[in-house]
């Protein structure tokens, strides 16, 4: 049915100019595969695999099995002091896919919670250990962490935090953006020297006084941002010898995007604590959850008091949702038996050869790659810099592509199943919509 414009005012929409889309909405009404279908019935191919949220495409027939029989079967659990044992098969399936060492879970319900359990728990666990100073936090300009009070205070884009005053204590490291890796393809060659900026920031705070350094190992929102080669093993190095914990935010990277499970894996470099969500139920209901080691979990364990006491004061109500926990173990199911980690790096140099054949169209000013995400930042109009990418993301839906403008930036995510006809459209729409806007 038509919404009128009465009936849309009635939904404040998350991260949307509210009154151009009211005026003009872009609504969806079904999915299936790497297609939407919107409500003039128009195919429209989703370059961004939802929200970087589902890989494995949409309408799974393995998921919409697993959740209506536990609709069925146990439709919610308390998680507090009850348990069902979903919640136990998933947290095992997760710590088989992510790092050794990394072998306990604790669930959310969304990427943003679980960045804010991730720094709750940083800062119970020095306090565990008689270190109750160590309460600061290193975040990284351009970084995105959610959009809690905690993940906008660690996070970096000043847009998302200007309006909301002070949040928690945190500094940041500079970006990792430099104009000598413009256009690389891959991890970028220059850059891994910006990491030693953390040695000044422990100079400057005490490294008694901080507790956690948070990154994303590849910053998806800010436009696919890889890390330059070695930088985070640098990261790694400073962190161990000042005793600060290290959180990987892997909401975006987190089961496959780059090409291995987890960003730790194809990076090379394993965090303390590590951040998840997304694609942890292909999109399908909200989960998210932090993954951490076994010297975390204890330091809990072993200062909680008697063992009836509640050890990390800290959860949701939807915290292993029954239904949730359901569409996790079905979605992680399909990312190992369909072997979609092994079609993210075949069809990754695809991805990366056609989105570089845009340097020369109009208005392109960089792009960047790695795995199955892309990102291309545009030339600014006067005073506008989210203006244009805005215009080209409108033309791309024109064609039949969707595609997700953030700041300066156009992103590409398509999902795991994509073939190399479908990748090679996709660049195709938006090098169309460039030039029609020159």
């Amino acid at each position: 049915m038509a919404l009128s414009r009465q009936q849309l005012e009635a939904h404040w929409m998350p991260f949307t100019g509210n009154r151009q889309f009211k005026d003009n909405p872009r609504l969806m009404v079904s999915a299936k595969g790497a297609y939407y279908t919107d409500t003039e019935g128009r195919e429209i191919f989703d370059g961004l695999s939802g929200l970087w949220t589902c890989g494995a495409g949409h309408g799974r027939e393995e998921i919409t099995a697993a959740v209506s029989k536990q609709l069925e079967q146990l439709d919610y659990s308390p998680g507090f002091q009850y348990g069902h044992e979903l919640s136990f098969e998933l947290a095992n399936k997760i710590v088989e896919l992510t790092p050794s060492g990394l072998d306990h879970v604790f669930f959310t319900d969304s990427g943003s919670a679980s960045v804010d359990t991730a720094l709750k728990i940083a800062r119970g666990y020095w306090c565990s250990l008689g270190q109750p100073r160590k309460t600061k936090f290193i975040g990284r300009i351009k970084g995105y962490h959610g959009v809690n009070y905690g993940g906008v205070g660690v996070g970096g884009i000043e847009f998302n935090r200007a309006m909301f005053g002070q949040t928690v204590d945190a500094d940041h490291l500079s970006h990792t953006l430099l104009d000598e890796n413009k256009f690389s393809k891959g991890l970028p060659e220059s850059g891994a020297h910006l990491a030693d900026e953390l040695e000044e920031i422990v100079l400057r705070h005490g490294a008694e006084n901080i507790a956690a350094l948070i990154v994303e190992p590849l910053s998806g929102t800010a436009g696919v941002l890889p890390p330059p080669k070695a930088y985070l093993n640098r990261l790694r190095e400073i962190c161990n010898k000042h005793d600060i914990l290290l959180i990987f935010d892997e909401v975006i990277t987190g089961f496959g995007r780059m090409g291995a499970f987890t960003g730790a894996d194809a990076f090379g470099v394993t965090p303390d604590l590590m951040t998840v969500a997304k694609q942890i139920t292909n999109g399908t209901i909200p989960l998210g959850a932090v993954v951490l080691g076994a010297g975390i979990y204890d330091a809990f364990m072993d200062n909680g008091g008697s063992d009836y006491m509640v050890e990390f004061p800290h959860g949701y109500t939807y915290s292993a949702h029954p239904v949730a926990c359901a569409a996790g173990i079905a979605a992680l199911d399909i990312l190992t038996n369909d072997k979609l980690v092994d079609s993210v790096r075949a069809m990754a140099p695809i991805l990366e050869s056609a989105v570089h054949t845009l340097g020369d169209h109009p208005y392109v000013t960089d792009i960047r790659n790695y795995g199955l995400a892309a990102g291309i930042s545009l030339q600014h109009y006067r005073g506008e810099p989210m203006r244009r990418p805005f215009e080209v993301g409108l033309k791309c839906l024109e064609k039949g592509f969707y595609v997700r403008w953030g700041g300066d930036t156009l992103q590409l995510a398509p999902p795991f199943i994509v073939n190399e006809t479908q990748i090679n459209d996709l660049v195709a729409a938006v090098g169309e919509s460039l030039q029609e806007l020159a």
